[in-house]
């Protein structure tokens, strides 16, 4: 992984403060083996149609008397058999934090999510994209540093964000699947700011419940987390992908409302990058049938839309887009689960299908199943570059 000091110095400091090891200190983690086989001919005779891959993580929690401090420290690392730049390490988290009353500050290294959607969250925008981990998805992500105050009043939740030094995002190698046709070229990476990924960002937000309604609103000021790829030449004069991490200012708004068995759900963006103003926007419902077929279990199904006022681009493919899920959940000891759903792009046909479920075996261990497929994809579509890289991945997990 490139340019970790920065990291490094960050969780130094959350963890300068952290006491030998004590009674108050608890462990846990995974280790996660797992296989990917892709359906299709790759489009590079450097990738193949099977990859095997480890990963595992700690996290090290410490809670001194008092409950006015903590410390966590979660480091994450995985060995793939084909890809180098999937072969990484990470710290997911590693910050201190001081308690007090309707307060709390944490500095170092962290990870946080916005967003109510199943199919895209648009409105996630602090942390980077580990996109080796979860290329379609895109919902695992890298640690960010930062300095995170939280004060919690009766009238909501008020967040203050400080992000020192901005994470590129990883891409594949050459050997590793789902990948662009044309190669990313991180050497080449370039920002619209001077300071390049030291350029300070900072980030606010507000969440409260009013009876039935969830709301969220949020701004972010900085590098936009999501790069434009421009096409370029590298030292072997080789055609290649630069990315390119512009500077944006993003409100945002994500609302859920349940009422019984249904949830409403709704994120959008307004954006200025660039010189441009844009948005996007996502929605959808949620209905649950509960003790579906006579037994404990729950069907949920789930509708949503994505429009983007942007049009067709290669960094948002959910532009005019409609997703479609079934999602299952047993509600045994086991905690079965499962997810079918696809996504239709109303401009150009394309169809994509993903698969996901899991099911504890024994006490510590966990089997999950993910597929991605695609299907009528034009080449005029975002998703294109993908298209030939359906897979199936299975992980076994041994928790501890």
């Amino acid at each position: 992984m490139r340019k970790t000091a920065p990291a490094l110095g960050v969780a130094a400091f959350a963890l300068s403060a952290m006491p030998a090891l004590a009674d108050n200190v608890t462990l846990r983690g995974y280790i996660e083996p797992e296989l990917r086989v892709f359906t299709q001919s790759a489009s590079s005779p450097r990738q193949k149609d099977t990859t095997l891959s480890v990963a595992g993580e700690i996290t090290v929690q410490y809670l001194p008397e008092g409950n006015d401090r903590s410390f966590v420290f979660t480091p994450f690392a995985r060995l793939d058999q084909r890809d180098g730049e999937r072969s990484h390490w990470d710290i997911r988290e590693a910050y201190a934090a001081w308690h007090g009353d309707g307060w709390e500050l944490r500095a170092g290294v962290d990870k946080v999510f916005w967003g109510v959607t199943e199919a895209v969250h648009l409105v996630d925008t602090v942390n980077q994209v580990d996109l080796v981990e979860d290329p379609i998805k895109q919902e695992v992500k890298l640690g960010q540093p930062m300095i995170r105050l939280r004060s919690m009043q009766s009238f909501g939740t008020f967040e203050a964000f400080v992000l020192p030094w901005f994470r590129e995002r990883n891409f594949p190698g050459p050997d590793g699947r789902p990948a662009t046709d044309i190669p990313v070229e991180r050497d080449l990476t370039s920002y619209e700011s001077g300071a390049k990924d030291w350029h300070p960002d900072f980030a606010g937000r507000y969440s409260n419940s009013f009876g039935e309604f969830d709301l969220g609103l949020s701004y972010f000021q900085g590098t936009a987390r999501d790069p434009i790829l421009l096409p370029a030449l590298d030292g072997g004069g080789n055609l290649v992908l630069a990315p390119f991490y512009p500077q944006k200012k993003q409100a945002s708004l994500d609302l859920q409302a349940t009422f019984g068995p249904w949830l409403w759900k709704l994120e959008g963006y307004g954006r200025r990058e660039l010189g441009d103003n844009y948005g996007a926007v996502t929605g959808g419902l949620e209905y649950s049938f509960y003790g579906v077929f006579g037994t404990e279990g729950d069907l949920g199904t789930v509708v949503e839309y994505a429009y983007d006022t942007r049009g067709m681009n290669q960094r948002n493919p959910y532009q005019n887009d409609g997703f479609f899920a079934l999602r299952w959940a047993a509600n045994d000891a086991a905690s079965t689960s499962f997810l079918a759903g696809t996504t239709v792009d109303t401009e150009t046909g394309a169809v994509g299908f993903r698969l996901q479920g899991e099911r504890r075996l024994a006490e510590n261990f966990r089997l999950s199943l993910e597929g991605h497929f695609f299907t009528n994809v034009p080449a005029r579509d975002p998703v294109y570059h993908v298209a030939d890289d359906d897979y199936l991945q299975i992980r076994i997990a041994r928790f501890f």
